[in-house]
């Protein structure tokens, strides 16, 4: 895969003002790349999984009014919609590019989830690195490193995943606007499949939780 990157006129995108004119400078540079990432990394998913992925591309076809503030490609196990099913974002705001594993408030086990999780907070711990960020709501950019949680942390993370009904789990890695090695289209392709590896142990916890219940 030859990918090209992304530049500043990418994170331009979330400073254009109005729905329809954002929309369309997002369909005109960032959306390609997203496409063509997607094509790339279902294929990659497909063998580390050992399931058939299907990308789906953020559309922001609900918006009536305001603007989206990031935009994403996702990869998960069904060609009909990603939401329900944990699954794998790359994508980006404003002020960086994040790559995640993640379960959104619309899967229908993230109370099983959340309390295998917490059953095995030690082994969850162990498997992913500690500078991975964590995120508790796909729609904010805020992140927390990993090296800044307690024990205490993370049980608080993974028992509001079991009993809040919006709570959200997302983990993987972020990259500000502003580095190197997004303009360097092969390494950050590169990049993304390193942080897929580490927190595919994650996904397939959930999967297991996943096809039990559903």
């Amino acid at each position: 895969m030859k990918f090209s990157g992304f530049t500043e006129e990418d994170f331009d995108v979330f400073a254009v003002d109005g729905l329809d004119e954002r929309m369309e400078a997002l369909k005109m540079t960032i959306r390609p790349k997203l496409e063509e990432l997607g094509e790339h990394f279902k294929d990659v998913l497909s063998e580390k999984t050992g399931r058939d992925m299907y990308y789906h591309v953020a559309k922001h076809a609900r918006r009536k009014v305001n603007p989206p503030d990031d935009t994403w490609v996702a990869f998960c196990s069904s060609n009909r919609g990603y939401k329900k099913l944990p699954h794998f974002q790359i994508g980006l705001f404003g002020s960086h590019v994040f790559v995640w594993f993640a379960v959104i408030y619309e899967s229908p086990v993230k109370g099983e989830l959340g309390r295998t999780l917490l059953e095995d907070a030690e082994s969850v711990k162990s498997m992913i690195p500690e500078h991975y960020e964590w995120s508790e709501d796909h729609t904010k950019p805020d992140t927390v490193s990993g090296d800044e949680l307690s024990n205490e942390d993370y049980t608080r993370l993974f028992q509001r995943l079991q009993d809040v009904k919006k709570a959200e789990l997302l983990c993987g890695k972020t990259f500000c606007y502003s580095e190197d090695l997004l303009r360097d289209g092969d390494a950050f392709v590169q990049e993304i499949e390193k942080v897929f590896d580490t927190v595919l142990p994650l996904y397939e916890k959930s999967m297991d939780v996943y096809e039990q219940k559903v």
